[in-house]
């Protein structure tokens, strides 16, 4: 049996999540279902784009991937099933596939139309886990809708090059549990402008003059330790997905406080990087 992975902004407090395995489970006793996440910012599509478009790779092909953030239908936001990277996406068409499939050809579009099927103010639970099983039972989209012409389109926030190459300027995408500020400057980006110089990340008032590739690169073993950076100590790396991130060592946003509290960015804030 494929596996059927589930992205929403649903929390945990309510009974939204429980219900949709429950239902899942009940058409598909055996199939595996993983939480993606369920704590997305409520309607915030590049938020669960991000999250999403970072996640399912590492799943087999022929996953099939329930997204359910922003998903009430409406003329102006149809339900999808999308067919890509050997991996299925449902969902609705607000953009967030566009997100995700930003750098690779969708196979199939189909806009969904299942018979006697009523609006509902849940439709996770009432269309998209029926579409969900039909295809991890080997069914046809054929059957579940009709080919869609195009889907919405969302650009990501793009970084701005000025100053003839000497300055990039970016923004925040993503803050994570931790507090960590993701920005939308890629690694790729950074190498290609920097051309051996030395720059320095500006985020706020706080400057930052290197760029690590794990978190505990700040810290300097060579060093006593009461010499060292290290726990409260800001820093700037190359996260996972290949995109600047800032961080405090060691953080918990949730007592000391996070990159995003301390050095007081939020989502769509300006980071500039000057080369020297």
């Amino acid at each position: 049996m494929p596996i059927i992975t589930l992205t929403t902004d649903f929390g945990y407090k309510d009974h939204f999540v429980g219900a949709v395995k429950g239902a899942i489970l009940s058409n598909l006793p055996d199939i595996s279902v993983v939480d993606i996440s369920h704590a997305i910012s409520p309607f915030n599509i590049q938020e669960c784009a991000y999250i999403l478009r970072n996640a399912y790779r590492a799943f087999p092909k022929g996953t099939v991937h329930i997204v359910g953030v922003d998903s009430e239908i409406s003329p102006e936001n149809e339900h999808i099933v999308v067919q890509v990277d050997g991996h299925y996406f449902v969902s609705a068409n607000s953009g967030v596939i566009s997100l995700i499939t930003s750098e690779v050809q969708p196979e199939k579009v189909v806009q969904i139309n299942l018979p006697n099927a009523e609006a509902s103010a849940f439709p996770v639970l009432h269309i998209f886990v029926q579409v969900a099983c039909h295809i991890a039972r080997g069914g046809k989209l054929e059957v579940i809708g009709r080919p869609l012409p195009s889907l919405k389109e969302l650009r990501d926030f793009e970084p701005r090059i000025t100053n003839e190459g000497k300055t990039i300027t970016g923004n925040v995408i993503y803050i994570d549990n931790y507090g960590n500020v993701v920005t939308n400057i890629q690694k790729s980006l950074f190498e290609a402008y920097r051309s051996g110089r030395d720059f320095e990340i500006i985020a706020r008032t706080t400057k930052i003059r290197q760029v690590h590739q794990s978190y505990n690169g700040i810290i300097n073993y060579n060093l006593e330790r009461n010499q060292r950076k290290g726990p409260g100590d800001a820093l700037a790396l190359f996260n996972s997905a290949g995109y600047i991130e800032l961080a405090i060592y060691k953080s918990d946003l949730n007592s000391v406080g996070g990159a995003s509290s301390l050095l007081g960015l939020n989502y769509r804030d300006t980071v500039t990087i000057n080369f020297l």
